[in-house]
C-alpha cells in the first residue's frame, strides 16, 4: 500500500468522547474531552488531558476531583455544546437540560443521562504544553441498572456509546470478536469441530 508522509500529529483516533463534570464553590460545569484514557487497573486510574486556559482546567485543578461520564448518542449534541461552550459564561446543565446528580464520593455532580460515570481524584499533573495530563484514581463507578441484563452484566452497547475522530462524532458499530477470541478452540458440534 502506497503511504503518504504527514507531519508529526495526533492521528490516534477513534478516542471515547466523554462529558467531564466539575464543581466549585457550588458551581457546577461540564466539559468536553476527547482525550481520555485508563492507565491503570490497580489501583484504577484514568488520565484526561484539558487545556489551562479552559474554564474547567482551573476547577479541577484547585479541587483535584471531577466526574468522567461517558457519551451516547442521545447524548452527542449535548456533548458537543459542552465542548463549545464556557462555563464562565453560561449554565451547561441549565441550557442542555442534562441532570446534575449528586455523586458518593466527590463533590462535582455526576450527569444522569450518561450510562457510566466515573468519579475520581486527582494524584498528578503533567504540565506537557497546549494541555495538562490530569492523572486521577477512580474512586466510585455508577452504572444506569437499566443497562444490566438479567445475569448481572453490564451492557454498554445497548446505550449507543459514541466515538470522537478528527471533528466527528461516531456511533459504534457490530461486535467483531470478545478478547481472546482470535486463539480461543473453535467449539465442537456434534463431535466435529465448526
Amino acid at each position: 500500500m502506497e503511504k503518504e508522509l504527514w507531519k508529526p500529529g495526533n492521528m490516534l483516533y477513534p478516542l471515547p468522547v466523554v462529558m467531564v463534570t466539575c464543581q466549585e464553590n457550588g458551581k457546577d460545569n461540564i466539559v468536553t474531552v476527547a482525550w481520555a484514557g485508563t492507565i491503570c487497573t490497580n489501583p484504577p486510574m484514568l488520565s484526561i488531558s484539558v487545556r489551562p486556559e479552559r474554564y474547567s482546567h482551573g476547577m479541577i485543578e484547585r479541587t483535584g476531583e471531577f466526574v468522567v461520564n461517558l457519551t451516547t448518542k442521545e447524548l452527542v449534541k449535548a456533548c458537543d455544546y459542552c465542548g463549545v461552550k464556557s462555563g464562565r459564561d453560561t449554565d451547561k446543565f441549565l441550557d442542555t437540560g442534562l441532570t446534575a446528580v449528586p455523586a458518593a464520593h466527590v463533590q462535582a455532580p455526576l450527569i444522569g443521562e450518561s450510562p457510566v460515570n466515573l468519579e475520581c481524584k486527582v494524584k498528578d499533573i503533567l504540565r506537557l504544553g497546549s494541555h495538562d495530563l490530569f492523572l486521577a484514581e477512580v474512586v466510585g463507578v455508577q452504572v444506569n441498572k437499566e443497562y444490566m441484563n438479567e445475569k448481572g452484566k453490564f451492557e454498554l452497547a445497548k446505550a449507543e456509546p459514541v466515538v470522537y475522530s478528527h471533528g466527528e462524532y461516531y456511533g459504534l458499530g457490530e461486535l467483531l470478536g470478545t478478547f481472546g477470541y482470535s486463539v480461543r478452540k473453535e467449539q465442537k458440534k456434534n463431535g466435529k469441530r465448526k
